[in-house]
């Protein structure tokens, strides 16, 4: 929809737009984070559906000045649904040349892009990496550029000039003033795109006056965020302002969550409603150390937190706590996931319930620990030594890792398995608005822990052996949950492979055949407690775009545009990746064709001609970074157009190359 203008004045125009899509990007530490933060909260709070996207560096403070320390954070707000970051930028705010460098490309043609100017000096200019103009000892600087005047909306503004002159008498020193430059930014910003500026006040104060007890510098960015405000409104360098009305959202409560801190709040409300204590055993890694963040202040809640010294110690003091009889989870990212192997291994033998959460990011190795993948789904379904089956869950949004956190603990304790929760780094960082649940809506987790019948004997003499056999199984296969100590529980776990029934140690080989057998149909005993899985439009036609995890808001914009235009296309989520939903195979005969993106070189794709014999192509991107509504939508285009063949398709547009398999 093209922007709608509105009553003209006599300075500066107003247009009304369905959508705004905003980055702030600069050094890591310029505060583009927090900036970034305050106006989604602001835009969240004046009733806009808003969807973001964090991006910074991996080294916790990257070299000032250069490309690889570029911090940024994209924030879209709309007064329509909407499920992505966005894919073009419409408003730009670049701190210094690195920021402008790394992300002018970003921008659509005619949009802002805000510079602060004070810092394009030659010293940045060599930092960011401009060339020596031919002859000269000075850099080129990318402001006089015609082209790039021609092609966006250029606004020089010092930033740092300013805001050190309106911070003069503040009492601040000179690093404490230039800490306030993100509120002079975000001030203008808030005029450009009109959004009061009550809620960061708010938010300033509570911060710096109660909390930390420094109201000056409370009152400096105060006084920075309006001055940049004011600034937009007198200087007339901006010939158009822009107006995102209210969305027409579902009354109710809401907030603001992002992916780690609705993984977290679903962990304490499994706990409640299962009314076990929650165990997270945990080292940090990037990006899922937020997780351990939230969780340790929530003791009130019968959560406890343990820092472990390294992966392996926390994946298996988790099974301790398991074996405990409490809720035990375990949280890390790709790498951190390799070293849990071993005791994850010993959670399916033992089989005790078990959370393992995955943040995943790009690898292999170290990788880009601050960027997102999708590329561990093969670890987590054969990652470990032998025929070793786990439960597999993808959450599909930021506030989907809430519910998803409740289904793997649930999955976990009333099925007697270990569960993997694998979220990414775009879900983990990212946000939306939440309709904040009532526990009403939650039924509970019910768990029943057997009481022996030798408990009751007193005759029986003290060392006479058990008759509690901990291998006995339910329709659903799952083993009784013994809680340690209990009279006449007594038995024996670990590592060696157990007699069926009994839990003794055996090497028969008959017995293993059978173990193995029945580990893995426990496993496959889960899909009868999963819903089918639901089709987005149609439930035939000429191309199902089948996803997991974060790309759900990508697949799903590019179908819904798809079947806008009345092409036969529809989408389907998997949450549920091992097992698989019992009716996939079914949806798969529907269509002629299967499209399958995926932040990887085609994983889920294996997965589904391995089981399924589908001839399933696959849209690969493994950048570092989500996929792009438009890449989806050309990926579409080729499908139907049979023109999708074993080579590389080309991305004229982003200047991408992906894997079209």
């Amino acid at each position: 929809m093209p922007p709608e203008t509105l009553t003209p004045a006599s300075e500066t125009e107003r247009t009304q737009r369905i959508n705004a899509v905003i980055r702030f990007a600069g050094d890591s530490g310029d505060g583009m984070q927090l900036a970034g933060t305050q106006f989604t909260d602001t835009s969240a709070v004046a009733g806009n559906d808003v969807a973001t996207l964090p991006d910074y560096p991996a080294e916790i403070r990257a070299p000032a000045g250069t490309v690889a320390g570029v911090s940024g954070f994209q924030i879209n707000f709309a007064s329509e649904n909407i499920y992505t970051p966005g894919d073009i930028v419409h408003a730009l705010i670049a701190m210094n040349p690195a920021a402008f460098k790394a992300h002018i490309h970003d921008v659509e043609p005619g949009g802002y892009v805000i510079v602060n100017e004070t810092e394009f000096s030659k010293t940045n200019l060599k930092k960011a990496g401009y060339p020596l103009i031919e002859g000269t000892r000075d850099h080129v600087n990318p402001l006089d550029d015609p082209e790039l005047n021609a092609q966006y909306k250029i606004v020089r503004v010092p930033i740092t000039k300013l805001n050190q002159e309106v911070l003069k008498e503040s009492g601040l020193n000179p690093k404490g003033v230039n800490r306030c430059r993100n509120m002079w930014a975000l001030g203008l910003v808030y005029w450009l795109f009109e959004r009061p500026l009550d809620t960061t006040i708010k938010n300033l104060k509570q911060t710096f006056e109660v909390r930390k007890k420094m109201p000056e510098v409370a009152e400096a960015n105060i006084r920075a965020l309006r001055a940049g405000y004011d600034f937009g409104e007198t200087a007339e360098l901006f010939p158009v302002t822009y107006r995102v009305p209210q969305a027409s959202i579902k009354p109710g409560k809401y907030r603001k969550i992002t992916g780690n801190e609705a993984l977290a709040m679903g962990l304490v409300t499994a706990g409640q409603l299962s009314k076990k204590d929650v165990i997270y055993c945990s080292y940090p890694i990037t990006p899922a150390s937020d997780i351990l963040h939230y969780l340790a202040p929530q003791k009130h809640y019968g959560v406890k937190t343990f820092q472990a010294e390294d992966e392996i110690a926390a994946c298996c003091a988790a099974i301790g706590a398991s074996f405990a009889g409490q809720l035990a989870v375990t949280g890390t990212s790709g790498p951190g996931l390799a070293l849990k192997g071993e005791a994850m291994g010993l959670a399916v033998m033992t089989e005790l319930p078990l959370v393992v959460v995955n943040v995943q990011r790009g690898g292999p190795s170290t990788g880009l620990p601050t960027k997102t993948e999708q590329s561990d789904l093969l670890q987590a379904m054969f990652g470990r030594n032998g025929d070793c089956p786990m439960v597999v869950i993808a959450p599909q949004s930021p506030a989907d890792c809430f519910t998803s956190a409740i289904e793997a603990c649930r999955i976990a304790m009333q099925h007697m398995v270990p569960v993997l929760l694998l979220t990414d780094g775009y879900l983990a960082n990212g946000s939306e608005p939440w309709p904040v649940p009532q526990a009403s809506d939650f039924a509970p987790i019910e768990i029943s822990h057997p009481k022996p019948r030798a408990a009751e004997q007193s005759d029986k003499a003290p060392d006479a052996e058990s008759d509690f056999h901990p291998y006995t199984r339910d329709d659903n296969h799952a083993r009784p949950w013994m809680l340690p100590g209990t009279v006449g529980g007594e038995h024996r776990l670990g590592g060696l492979e157990k007699q069926n029934g009994t839990g003794n140690v055996s090497y028969d080989p008959q017995n293993h055949q059978d173990m193995v057998r029945l580990r893995a149909e426990k496993v496959q005993k889960v899909a009868d407690a999963l819903p089918d899985l639901e089709v987005n439009g149609d439930a035939e036609g000429d191309l199902l775009v089948l996803g997991w995890g974060g790309p759900y808001g990508s697949i799903t914009t590019a179908v819904n545009a798809a079947r806008a235009e009345g092409k036969s296309v529809s989408s389907a989520q998997l949450r549920y990746l091992n097992p698989m939903p019992k009716n996939l195979g079914d949806v798969l005969k529907r269509f002629k064709k299967i499209l399958i993106p995926e932040l990887n070189d085609g994983q889920l794709r294996l997965l589904i001609r391995g089981k399924y014999l589908a001839d399933a192509r696959g849209l690969n991107k493994v950048q570092g970074k989500p996929f792009l509504v438009e890449e989806v939508e050309q990926a579409i285009e080729l499908m139907l157009n049979g023109e999708w063949g074993d080579a590389e398709a080309l991305w004229p547009e982003s200047g991408q190359v992906l894997g079209a398999r």
